[in-house]
């Protein structure tokens, strides 16, 4: 068995603080944590992605659609579709990314 702590885990160099907890040839999973206010600007990935929120809420844009989400929601957001998230709420946003490559 193997395990790690989000504490332990390599942080992902991006504008927010993230970090990999998990990565194999087919799967990453990151954990992203949102102040209030912080936004990760839209962007595209080669790759189908899960986004489940753990905790607090927000704005996740994806193409031209936009949906105010909270905790315990999942979405699949398919390869190639520009994505972005804003921290809408008064409390931290905490996203668990699932990247399926």
């Amino acid at each position: 068995m193997n395990s790690i702590h989000l504490k332990d885990a390599e942080q992902v160099p991006i504008n927010i603080a993230a970090h990999k907890l998990f990565a194999s040839e087919r799967t990453e999973v990151i954990h992203l944590c949102f102040k209030p206010g912080e936004e990760l600007a839209k962007h595209p990935n080669p790759f189908d992605v899960i986004f489940y929120v753990l905790e607090g809420s927000g704005t996740l844009e994806v193409g031209e659609e936009s949906a105010n989400l909270g905790a315990n929601t999942l979405i699949e957001i398919p390869a190639d579709e520009m994505r972005g998230w804003t921290n809408t709420g008064s409390e931290d946003l905490r996203v668990l990314v699932i990247k399926v490559l």
